[in-house]
């Protein structure tokens, strides 16, 4: 039987996991906040999260379509790939050998899931590349999902940083709609916000899965 994927499980794992450590952060009054966390620190909460919501998680596994590579280290990578109650993803590499997994989960029964990270402000103040951020880098990922004919379930999780969620939710919806312009099929997003302590401007930061459209389940 194939596998189901619902988007907002995924947003409320991640969900969980910020809502937690933005607590922790309020109550050892630091100074800094999560914010400051650079990308690889982003990705250690995100795969904690996804972990604690009972998903196999594979992090920087290389795209299907560079499984033939002699070098593991050549060829694009996913920022994370989900498997469903904790399940061993395969590796397509040892696929028809004696190091094959017999009940491992296929790629095309995984969740590839790209992440990215917008920021409003930087300590310094407005951030002058949000709105690059919020464009060229979010459809690029997009792009590559989709041109990867092996993925049926696919999706870009967005942290986005910011001082209100209306200017947010406007600026999401300016995004979608260039990808709409230019053939990318996202569907519609499972939206969540964690608040947080107001240190260089941010007050919130929303976490949105969109998922590509062809393959995975809108919930």
């Amino acid at each position: 039987m194939a596998t189901r994927w619902y988007i907002g499980e995924i947003a409320d794992a991640v969900y969980k996991e910020f809502a937690r450590r933005s607590e922790m952060y309020e109550q050892e009054q630091s100074v800094r906040g999560l914010d400051s966390l650079d990308e690889l620190a982003h990705h250690v909460i995100i795969q904690a999260g996804l972990r604690q919501g009972g998903f196999g998680v594979y992090p920087e596994e290389r795209y299907p379509k560079d499984a033939g590579r002699r070098k593991r280290s050549e060829g694009d990578r996913c920022d994370v790939v989900l498997t469903a109650d904790s399940g061993q993803l395969a590796d397509p590499g040892a696929a028809d050998t004696l190091f094959a997994e017999l009940d491992a989960v296929p790629p095309d029964e995984a969740f590839w899931l790209e992440v990215k990270t917008v920021r409003q402000f930087t300590a310094e103040g407005p951030n002058p590349a949000y709105s690059a951020e919020l464009s060229t880098r979010l459809r690029s990922d997009v792009a590559k999902l989709v041109r990867d004919r092996a993925i049926r379930h696919a999706g870009l999780l967005v942290m986005m940083y910011v001082s209100d969620q209306m200017v947010a939710s406007h600026d999401l919806q300016v995004w979608e709609r260039s990808c709409s312009e230019r053939g990318l099929p996202i569907g519609v997003p499972s939206l969540r916000w964690v608040s947080i302590g107001d240190r260089i401007g941010h007050l919130w930061v929303g976490i949105a899965v969109y998922p590509v459209i062809r393959t995975a389940v809108v919930e």
